[in-house]
């Protein structure tokens, strides 16, 4: 067998899902604690959101309605959330090798897309209602915003905690949208706080800072939505990842230096691309042994490393192979007027 031959498991003869089974249970339970959070934050987005319903139809409160209608946004994402994770969290299968983990990423530019789309709709509303003439809100709808805001922060850092913990681009975006109803619930704070004590003439108070909320939401949203578009273009995650891969292979036994190395993250796992160099003169099988020392502990160094693809290589083939990348990159960067003389 000639050098160059990879080494990996991801497909074999007994299916998908046992290539990965050491490790299986750390994802199964990353997965498993984001869901019954997104859980427990669709209840209370559904009570918050009919208290505030209720209490700016009875206040007189454009700002704590739109507020509601946020909180009522805030279950759909919610649930768009809890429909990617579960999804991630699903083993791979014949026509899905790689898993399904960009469904995680994909629930996040939803529920981003969707925080700037609610914030262009209820900023036009909350324009709507500076021009048209109502009465001054009541003062019992201030009481219900503070229990809101107190609510709504916790959840952001609840789930802000866990996102960070699991590196899960979807609870981080699902932690910044409680946030940004707690901006909202803020921004109507203040406002229906100005119109009571300007009295007559500020009525639009709390409009206006529904419109200042808005910005807010809309800048957010867009701040969410790069990440989780960069994750499924599988942009390099975090440095540190690839700087742990390298350090643990290079210790390994038989390695005698690494050339290339690729990281990205598929959903709560990530996927690692190797080049291990090992002395040319030793047997294929030997090479082979070596390729799965090294897969073993860089798996047992990070658990949520799904799988390492290994290529082996001869020492000194280095500077081979990077002269055939840069012959690869001058080929494919042609300009305009060497294509048309093709």
């Amino acid at each position: 067998m000639p050098w160059g031959w990879v080494v990996s498991d991801r497909v074999t003869k007994t299916g998908y899902a046992d290539q990965v089974s050491p490790f299986r249970p750390h994802t199964l339970d990353a997965a498993g604690r984001a869901i019954r959070l997104t859980v427990v934050g669709v209840l209370i987005n559904v009570l918050l959101a009919a208290i505030k319903g209720i209490a700016g139809v009875l206040g007189n409160s454009y700002a704590l309605i739109a507020d509601a209608m946020e909180s009522t946004m805030d279950v759909m994402k919610s649930l768009i959330v809890w429909g990617g994770l579960r999804i991630a969290a699903t083993p791979p299968d014949e026509d899905h090798p790689y898993g399904h983990g960009k469904a995680e990423p994909m629930a996040a530019v939803v529920v981003a897309a969707g925080l700037i789309a609610g914030a262009i709709g209820l900023a036009i509303q909350s324009a709507r209602e500076i021009l048209t003439p109502h009465h001054l809100p009541a003062a019992f709808t201030l009481f219900v915003l503070v229990g809101v805001v107190a609510t709504k922060e916790t959840l952001f850092r609840v789930f802000s905690r866990l996102s960070r913990k699991l590196g899960s681009t979807a609870l981080k975006t699902s932690a910044w949208d409680q946030r940004s109803d707690a901006i909202t619930s803020v921004a109507a704070f203040v406002g229906i706080g100005v119109a009571l004590i300007g009295g007559e003439g500020y009525e639009a108070a709390d409009d206006w800072a529904a419109l200042f909320a808005c910005a807010v939401i809309a800048y957010n949203g867009y701040r969410l939505l790069l990440p989780a578009m960069n994750e499924i273009m599988d942009m390099a995650p975090d440095p540190a990842v690839e700087g742990l891969v390298r350090e643990v292979a290079s210790s390994v036994k038989g390695v005698t230096g690494l050339d290339a190395c690729y990281v990205r993250k598929m959903g709560l796992d990530y996927y690692v691309d190797l080049h291990v160099e090992v002395r040319g003169e030793i047997p294929v099988r030997d090479g082979h042994e070596v390729a799965h020392r090294v897969k073993d502990a860089v798996r047992q160094a990070n658990p949520r490393i799904r799988d390492v693809l290994i290529h082996i290589e001869p020492a000194g083939q280095r500077n081979s192979n990077q002269k055939a990348m840069k012959d690869t990159k001058d080929y494919f960067y042609l300009s305009a007027d060497d294509v048309n003389e093709l």
